[in-house]
């Protein structure tokens, strides 16, 4: 029999339609492959972006040259530029903002045929590092109220460039989804002072079922209303609303523990084309006449990363309801990831 499941963290129901029991087998297509003849992520093409603002070099050698093992760069083709004011007005029952942010490129590896699930714990702590760098930089800016960082990995999943790399959006408005989760946290922390994710994974923890790995750090559960078939969460054991403020230590259990589900979901869906989106608190500067808000953030919000796997396209029930349809239940996604041989 299907379930409609209600997810508190996102406030979306879901309907788990076991009947149709899809297995991973039944989501494995032949990827769409981009074609670049010059990559300009690639050692040697510095010149053909625009000049670093973070670099991870070794050996201290000059920036905008080869040398480095992470790199980050303004986007050339910015959803959001830096230059300006907001300048927010109204044009009748309408809102309007200028299209202020930062829009940056996180280019992970100098190396362009390695894919994600090539990429060692140690190499991908170093991309974490460079997260949390500029997430530290960029909150300086009061313009800025989120900054959200993704990756797309596959043409299908949206990435333009075949040279893993990842984004950073500093956006100047709180994205709706975010406001959900917040409002939910809120409420939630305010019921039973407790934290809505603290309870969520304490849950899963117990229950195993949609539990795929677990160590000191963290945690990576098939969520509970998983909107997707094979969506997972990362979600650090100990309460923390920033992802700034994570440690050394724990970037690299992070690095081990992204390195060990990417390889399990390339076992299983062979390389799915996937997205990966930190899911962080918002930037807490004091707003004019509103001096409580988000004020509960440290309490009440716990950061995580959603990973989706993207091999199924929502339709006309997805449009016409806001639920989502799930033909793979959490319980068997996270069983066929425990199970995989890598």
């Amino acid at each position: 029999m299907s379930e409609l499941r209600w997810d508190p963290f996102i406030d979306s129901w879901v309907a788990i339609i076991e009947a149709r029991g899809r297995r991973p087998v039944d989501f494995i297509t032949e990827r769409k492959r981009i074609e670049t003849s010059v990559c300009p992520f690639c050692y040697g093409q510095e010149d053909k972006t625009p000049a670093e603002v973070y670099a991870l070099r070794p050996d201290a050698g000059l920036p905008n040259q080869p040398g480095w093992k992470v790199r980050v760069i303004p986007n050339k083709f910015p959803i959001l530029r830096i230059e300006g004011q907001l300048e927010a007005r109204g044009e009748g029952v309408y809102d309007v903002k200028n299209g202020i942010g930062a829009h940056e490129v996180i280019i992970e590896t100098p190396e362009h045929e390695r894919q994600p699930a090539d990429l060692r714990a140690a190499e991908l702590a170093d991309v974490f590092r460079a997260f949390r760098s500029r997430l530290v930089d960029l909150r300086r800016d009061k313009r800025f109220r989120h900054i959200v960082i993704y990756k797309n990995h596959g043409l299908e999943a949206g990435a333009t460039i075949p040279h893993t790399h990842s984004q950073l959006l500093a956006l100047p408005v709180i994205p709706p989804h975010l406001r959900i989760a917040l409002r939910a946290s809120r409420d939630y922390f305010r019921r039973k002072e407790r934290c809505l994710m603290c309870d969520m994974l304490a849950q899963e923890l117990s229950d195993g079922r949609r539990l795929v790995r677990v160590d000191g750090e963290f945690a990576v559960f098939a969520p509970f209303a998983s909107r997707h078939p094979f969506t997972l969460r990362i979600v650090p054991r100990s309460h923390l609303h920033d992802f700034a403020q994570l440690t050394d230590h724990m970037l690299l259990a992070l690095g081990e523990t992204l390195h060990d589900v990417l390889r399990r979901l390339r076992a299983v869906l062979r390389d799915p084309p996937f997205n990966l989106v930190l899911h962080n608190a918002p930037l807490a500067v004091p707003r004019p006449g509103r001096p409580e808000f988000w004020h509960s953030l440290p309490a009440d919000y716990h950061w995580y990363f959603e990973l989706t796997p993207r091999i199924m396209d929502p339709a006309g029930f997805e449009g016409g309801t806001g639920f989502f349809i799930n033909p793979t239940s959490p319980e068997d996604a996270a069983r066929y990831l425990v199970e995989a041989v890598q």
